[in-house]
């Protein structure tokens, strides 16, 4: 008899906690939150702002602007968003929880941000003293000279331009130049270099200066 009394005070306490987070469930809501990140530029013109960080105020939920500055992300009411962006003076908004509906737009104007850095020096030596020292004891004899002529040598400049990595400036402007490729073809047939005679002709000439050939080699 006891036992059937534990497991009956078990069973409703098991439907009130259910009921309670059902009802937690029920209370939350959650919005799509769009719009667009813009700013002003020097002309006073009104432009979009690409790749600024929208994230959740503590938590790890977030996106960023696309290339005309469109966003869009699940919040849920009483979030606080933040946008930032280097450059830029951060800001945040607050989603209200007096919204009649799924969705909510916005649109956010950033203001420019001045940065100002230190003052960095760098000198080659620690004193004129120093760099008298080195300049005289500068090696300039023949053997330097030659060094230098084989190093600036075009075939030698030719390889390291094939060999070197590209570093940030150059990733970031092919991703850009993608970008912008997408964004101009959004929609249609890109069109095919196979009928562009000006891809034909370049196609031509490095065959000639046996470029093809010289990959093929380095495999």
């Amino acid at each position: 008899m006891n036992q059937l009394k534990i497991a009956i005070i078990l069973l409703l306490a098991f439907v009130a906690m259910k009921g309670n987070s059902q009802d937690q469930a029920d209370n939350l809501r959650y919005v799509q939150f769009s719009g667009v990140v813009v700013t002003e530029d020097d002309d006073g013109d009104i432009k979009p702002l690409p790749y600024t960080n929208i994230a959740v105020l503590n938590s790890s939920r977030g996106t960023i602007s696309e290339f005309d500055g469109f966003f869009s992300i699940v919040a849920e009411v009483g979030d606080t968003i933040v946008f930032s962006r280097v450059g830029f003076m951060t800001t945040s908004h607050v989603i209200a929880d007096t919204l009649t509906h799924d969705y909510y737009s916005w649109y956010q104007v950033m203001s420019k941000d001045n940065i100002l850095l230190p003052e960095a020096v760098i000198y080659p030596w620690p004193s004129k003293i120093h760099y008298k020292q080195e300049f005289l004891a500068l090696d300039v004899s023949n053997d330097m000279r030659r060094k230098m002529e084989e190093n600036m040598a075009e075939q030698v400049l030719k390889e390291m331009r094939y060999e070197l990595p590209t570093d940030g400036t150059e990733s970031y402007s092919y991703v850009l130049q993608d970008q912008i490729y997408e964004a101009r073809y959004s929609g249609q047939y890109k069109p095919m270099n196979i009928f562009n005679p000006v891809s034909w002709a370049q196609f031509v000439k490095a065959w000639k200066n046996g470029d093809f050939k010289k990959k093929d080699d380095d495999k």
